[in-house]
């Protein structure tokens, strides 16, 4: 393997055992957005079934919305069947969806992708669904929540919910994002990738920027970030006024 193979491959199993993210038996269904990040991701996985220590399968699956045709599903599909892995595309009316009156954004995309997925794993047998979220995504968000929120709330590397027999796992969560376009970059298939028409607007870019002056560029500042939702003392973080 080559440097940049290496490294990602080395911080996902990281993360796959920090967090517990695979037990024995699981089926686990890759969201495959088109992107570097999620292809890079089906990758590792479809290595790492090869000979992690608890047997587990993969598949994968593409929404596919009615706003973005740039995706090049065939090239996605290639790639899916050349790694073994199950690939499946769904159409998705996103905009379709939308309420008169209501403008495209990126959490009613988000949200109606996480419904059609959970909605596919259950109907398929998974338990899990794997993003394709970095450690970028992941301290974005954290500060996307505290600033337009007003809340300490991120994307965690697990997430269990009440009301669905099915987890997200984002093995991604170590990898910094320069780290994943190296390796895509390295294995040759990010030109097999597409860029998401909305992003561009996104706030999510600004507060990328805000990071980048915040941290100066440092990787060990920009995971101390990460870390700091696994570290949280709450004695030192409630504002609410002490009563008599």
């Amino acid at each position: 393997m080559k440097n940049a193979e290496t490294t990602v491959a080395k911080l996902v199993e990281i993360a796959l055992r920090r967090f517990g993210m695979i037990e024995k038996g699981d089926r686990i269904l890759i969201a495959v957005s088109g992107g570097k990040d999620s292809t890079a991701l089906a990758y590792d996985l479809a290595m790492k079934r090869r000979w992690w220590p608890e047997s587990f399968e993969i598949g994968a699956i593409h929404i596919a919305s009615d706003f973005c045709r740039c995706c090049k599903v065939a090239a996605q599909e290639l790639l899916m069947k050349s790694w073994d892995i199950p690939y499946v595309s769904v159409d998705v009316p996103i905009i379709g969806r939308l309420k008169p009156g209501r403008s495209m954004n990126c959490y009613w995309c988000s949200t109606q992708r996480r419904t059609e997925l959970l909605r596919y794993a259950m109907d398929h047998g998974y338990n899990k669904i794997a993003l394709g979220h970095h450690l970028d995504d992941i301290v974005e968000t954290l500060l996307m929540n505290m600033l337009h929120k007003g809340e300490l709330s991120g994307m965690l590397p697990v997430v269990a919910y009440d009301k669905y027999p099915v987890k997200i796992i984002r093995p991604l969560a170590l990898c910094e994002e320069t780290q994943v376009i190296a390796f895509a970059e390295e294995k040759g298939f990010r030109s097999a990738a597409c860029t998401c028409p909305y992003g561009r607007e996104s706030k999510r870019r600004e507060v990328r920027s805000r990071i980048g002056l915040l941290t100066g560029g440092s990787s060990v500042q920009k995971r101390n970030l990460f870390e700091s939702m696994s570290n949280v003392n709450l004695d030192y973080l409630s504002v609410e006024s002490e009563t008599d």
